[in-house]
């Protein structure tokens, strides 16, 4: 068996980043550029809240600068090469990755869950609404849901929002079920179609194993990562459904598509079993040569990057937590908190709001980590990548409404 490969924890970020498309030359910024991100992410996550900007504009910016979002637009809903589904979370994935998606759609619900079953039982108890829906979705769609007659014969029972909205159930399954898609939105409605009517001809069937598919994930999860161990690639891209996944890793490894790995410095080992795609060594060379071009940007709270939290505090040494759900009284960092990116390292957060009415960005506060660099270079990166999310949001002048770190009062303040 071939010994680890041993790569410093400075490398192991730098190569993250790399991957990540937030270190290097970006992308350009149009249809092809944001296609290539799209491509090397695996998934954008689409979340409600629009604090500053929809958590999936700001992904992409943070990575190609100021772009045009509605060439984004246009490739979800007029070309479609991307297509809303389920990755680590509601998410934009590539209508060519479909046969990796598929597999889900055709095992939900897979009934191992408590959800899973109580899910499969309501689906059954409401024949009647689902061929309503579907048949309404062929013969009118695109729809709204509210367009849809509730035609249910057992409630949906939950203790949240979810309770009684039984149209929305069940258009929520078919979706996952892979029978029906967002076909556009109007501001947060959605409006559904069935998946044959709007997927483009061109769209990828393929019927893979499961083996397969978990074997094109994982590859997938890793080279998007940069490096990981299991439990990473396990929870990225298609979180938590990579059944089998050590035995696939291993098969990987005895094929030359992937190497294990050791994080080690100063004769001190990471813990876990990490691996790196065969792909990405070239970057990593030339990176251990310090072939490094650096960044300095704002994250989203749900950049892929960051968004396993407990691999960012490992990887990075920072400790992030969205505190939007937080009681006012226990937030520490604000309730949308930007994380700053300074070259191969998260120095701060920048709590901000987009105030609309008067076009202005609003730094309610801006917290720097206790090893922040105080100087000049670092203080004006920092303001000219908080200037830069100012005008990709449309010139929105930046007022600063909160306190700001005593070593960058000079150029934040």
């Amino acid at each position: 068996m071939p010994a680890d490969r041993v790569i410093s924890p400075t490398h192991a970020r730098r190569l993250a980043l790399t991957r990540q498309r937030l270190a290097g030359p970006r992308a350009r910024p149009d249809a092809e550029g944001i296609m290539e991100v799209a491509r090397d992410l695996g998934c954008l996550q689409l979340d409600p809240v629009n604090v500053v900007e929809r958590s999936h504009r700001l992904v992409l910016w943070s990575r190609l600068g100021p772009y045009p979002t509605d060439q984004l637009e246009r490739l979800r809903w007029d070309e479609r090469r991307l297509f809303d589904y389920w990755a680590h979370a509601a998410s934009i994935v590539l209508t060519e990755d479909y046969p990796i998606h598929r597999l889900m759609m055709r095992t939900y619900p897979s009934e191992r869950t408590i959800y899973s079953r109580r899910a499969a039982d309501w689906i059954k108890e409401n024949q009647g609404l689902r061929r309503h829906v579907v048949s309404a979705l062929r013969r009118r769609g695109p729809l709204r849901m509210r367009d849809l007659e509730d035609r249910s014969d057992a409630s949906w029972r939950s203790p949240g929002w979810t309770n009684e909205r039984n149209v929305s159930q069940m258009l929520h399954f078919l979706w996952f079920q892979g029978k029906v898609v967002v076909a556009r939105r109007t501001g947060v409605e959605r409006w559904w179609d069935l998946a044959g009517n709007w997927l483009p001809e061109w769209t990828p069937k393929d019927r893979l194993s499961e083996q397969e598919v978990v074997r094109r994930a994982a590859q997938r999860s890793l080279r998007a990562l940069g490096l990981g161990t299991t439990k990473h690639i396990d929870r990225h891209f298609t979180v938590g459904r990579y059944p089998g996944l050590p035995k696939v890793l291993a098969a990987l490894i005895r094929e030359g598509r992937i190497e294990r790995a050791r994080i080690e410095e100063d004769g001190v080992t990471w813990p876990g079993d990490w691996f790196v795609h065969t792909d990405d060594l070239p970057a990593l060379e030339r990176l251990e040569k310090d072939d490094w071009e650096p960044r300095t940007t704002l994250l989203s709270p749900f950049d892929n990057l960051i968004i396993d939290r407990a691999r960012t505090e490992r990887l990075f040494g920072f400790r992030y937590r969205m505190e939007i759900y937080v009681p006012k009284s226990k937030r520490q960092f604000g309730p949308y908190a930007l994380p700053i990116l300074l070259g191969d390292r998260l120095i701060g957060q920048v709590d901000t709001s987009m105030d609309r009415r008067r076009g202005r960005l609003r730094l309610n506060a801006i917290h720097a980590t206790p090893d922040a660099p105080a100087g000049v270079r670092t203080t004006r990166a920092v303001a000219r990548a908080i200037e830069a999310l100012a005008a990709f949001l449309g010139g929105a002048e930046v007022e600063v409404t909160g306190p700001v770190p005593e070593r960058w009062r000079r150029a934040l303040g």
